[in-house]
């Protein structure tokens, strides 16, 4: 269910000629975003969401839910901008990748959403490869029980009545994007997150829907994020006060959507998102895939660009873990408890607490902690858990640094990104000096208005999409860099010593 709790704050100037609305469809949260046309934010609405959870491994979330937060959301908008709000001319929706939305022939949703942290779908990995021997080569990923094409495949076996009544599988923002146009439409870097599209020429792979029961009539048309795919439905602008019409653009994938934001969009620009998962992102003016440690070689959501990118599934979450098992008021309080342990003294934290991905792509791992004392006290707890995510993160860019991408610097994005403590474990752990920059928020939300723009105006991508300035620069910390190293070395062994564990439940 929603939680009714909304935030909104207005940016800079009231008055705009011309306006964009970008939309972020989070696990957590739906965000709004009004941009001017200085590319300043005028204002921002959010509505908090939760997961269900009715078995063990499931992670469920009803698409009405999300629709009536959208609308939530834009309202406070509204309320808050309406001179802005009446100048809207665009529309882009970006948000959580890999989920299923399944809608039968009256565009009637069939069941909740399976989201992309379900691993319900770990054994039709192998069934899927097992039916495409080539998938890897075609989509450029490993089966993972997170991407789409797996849940349809479980689908089929274990709800085959709903299965048979599917007629229209949807993305998450996909589905916002229809409630909006009335348009089944998706985009490039969504897409690749399905294991149905063969990323290299950006399509639809028969093949691949094939295996899963699907064709093509299932599936929405394929666009760039910056092209446009619909209108706003009359009785949205009737309903909104808006007399102009207003475009809807592709959008993109939650991770995208915050490249475009942040300005990452030219081979070799990167960031790193510290929110409830973590990932380290960066373009590439070339498809390079490496299916064989779980890096994700992705399309970006402009036309002829690729991304690649390492994710962990449990990046802050695993510090809020920590804090409701300390019944420490919130995360920011234990990180900053964090700062005053001893690290020689602090156990090694494995951050599997949901599996992982990059580089085991071992859904059955979990969380532990390792080297536990009497003397062990909250504070050693917290730089353990920081310090494991930090590890995880390095591990990622170790596999990244194999296909040949090198990373010298990366925004730091997220909620995380609040702890300069963390930046400067992640980057004595992974070696990357990490940007923050100056108030003002550049994710997705502010990414997909960004696209909007891009959509309606055509204007050079350059010339929308520049990097905001930076408020600091976190480079490693020798003192740090002189004892991590020989804990990362426990860390990986201990994983290596325990997988077989894993795998026994």
């Amino acid at each position: 269910m929603l939680a009714l709790r909304a935030r909104t704050y207005i940016g800079i100037g009231r008055r705009s000629t011309v306006t964009y609305l970008g939309i972020d469809l989070g696990t957590s949260e739906v965000k709004a975003t009004l941009v001017g046309a200085a590319q300043q934010i005028l204002a921002t609405g959010s509505v908090k969401l939760h997961i269900a959870h009715p078995q063990p491994h499931w992670s469920e979330q009803h698409p009405e839910h999300w629709w009536q937060a959208t609308l939530q959301a834009i309202g406070i908008v509204r309320a808050a901008a309406p001179e802005g709000f009446a100048a809207l001319r665009g529309i882009a929706v970006s948000g959580q990748m890999h989920g299923a939305v399944l809608l039968d022939k009256q565009q009637q949703v069939l069941r909740p959403a399976i989201l992309w942290n379900d691993t319900r779908a770990d054994a039709e990995c192998a069934e899927l490869e097992a039916l495409v021997p080539d998938s890897r080569a075609i989509t450029g990923n490993l089966a993972m029980p997170g991407f789409t094409a797996p849940k349809i495949l479980w689908l089929r076996k274990h709800e085959p009545d709903i299965f048979e009544r599917l007629d229209k599988v949807l993305l998450p923002k996909d589905y916002i994007a229809f409630r909006l146009s009335g348009e089944f439409v998706s985009e490039m870097s969504d897409a690749a997150g399905t294991l149905w599209l063969d990323v290299a020429r950006r399509d639809w792979s028969q093949r691949m829907l094939a295996a899963t029961g699907l064709d093509r009539a299932q599936m929405p048309r394929l666009i760039e994020g910056n092209q446009v795919g619909g209108q706003l439905r009359s009785s949205l602008c009737r309903d909104w006060g808006v007399r102009q019409p207003v475009l809807i653009a592709g959008g993109a994938g939650d991770n995208a959507a915050t490249a475009i934001g942040i300005g990452a969009i030219a081979k070799g620009n990167a960031f790193l998102s510290l929110g409830t998962s973590g990932v380290l992102f960066v373009c590439n003016d070339r498809y390079l895939p490496d299916p064989e440690q779980a890096v994700h070689a992705f399309c970006h959501c402009l036309p002829q660009r690729w991304h690649q990118m390492s994710v962990i599934l449990s990046a802050a979450a695993s510090l809020a873990w920590a804090a409701r098992a300390t019944q420490t008021g919130d995360a920011g309080a234990l990180a900053q408890l964090a700062q005053t342990a001893d690290p020689a003294q602090a156990p090694i934290f494995l951050p599997y607490l949901n599996g992982e991905r990059t580089p085991h792509n071992n859904a059955q791992a979990t969380g532990v902690l390792f080297g536990l004392r009497g003397t062990s006290d909250r504070a050693a707890l917290a730089y353990s858990v920081m310090e494991g995510v930090a590890f995880a993160l390095a591990d990622g860019y170790h596999a990244l640094r194999a296909t040949g991408s090198v990373i010298e610097s990366a925004s730091f994005v997220g909620g995380g990104s609040r702890s300069r403590f963390w930046a400067e474990l992640i980057a004595s752990a992974t070696g990357i000096t990490l940007l923050r920059h100056k108030d003002g928020d550049f994710g997705g939300a502010y990414g997909a208005a960004r696209l909007a723009r891009l959509a309606v105006t055509g204007e050079a991508v350059e010339s929308v999409c520049l990097m905001p300035p930076v408020a600091e620069q976190i480079a490693p910390n020798s003192a740090l860099c002189a004892i991590l190293p020989q804990r990362l070395a426990r860390y990986r062994r201990l994983y290596a010593t325990l997988k077989t564990e894993f795998s026994l439940g």
